[in-house]
């Protein structure tokens, strides 16, 4: 596969886990979720969009640079990777389609904790993968920060 392909799929996959989250997240904003107490910290709505857009493409400009050093060294780091994709994912299902701030608190929890053995795995085969995706572990630890004090508040 070209070089160029596999950058774009690479791109495509995290964004398309982006697309899936935001079907369980975009109803719920101005329903349920305008409606919940939040801490004084917590940021616009607006903001949301553009960070999970930038950070699912950092997602994917890493993905692509461990998927470049070949198929051998990567299979469990991808294997790790896809998993806390789908992690991701389910963070979303949890927190605005079943509109459970608890679940999604214990599963971010774990999802954080896929992104870190993420991010010490692809370091090992790329330190610059692995760098790529540490404004994605600062923005889940303030997410779960987010979440814990609206499971409280609520």
């Amino acid at each position: 596969m070209n070089k160029w392909i596999r950058f774009i799929v690479a791109i495509l996959i995290c964004q398309i886990a982006g697309i899936i989250g935001s079907i369980f997240t975009t109803p719920s904003i101005p329903t349920w979720y305008s409606g919940l107490n939040k801490p004084s910290f917590s940021p616009p709505n607006w903001i949301f969009g553009p960070v999970w857009i930038t950070l699912f493409t950092l997602m994917g400009i890493s993905l692509f640079l461990v998927w470049e050093k070949g198929i051998k060294k990567i299979k469990i780091p991808l294997i790790i990777f896809g998993i806390q994709l789908i992690l991701n994912v389910i963070w979303s299902l949890l927190f605005f389609r079943l509109q459970s701030p608890f679940y999604a608190f214990a599963e971010i929890i774990i999802l954080w904790i896929a992104i870190s053995i993420t991010i010490l795995s692809f370091f090992k085969i790329s330190k610059r993968a692995g760098l790529i995706l540490m404004p994605y572990i600062f923005w889940v630890s303030f997410a779960a920060i987010l979440n814990y004090y609206v499971w409280i508040l609520n």
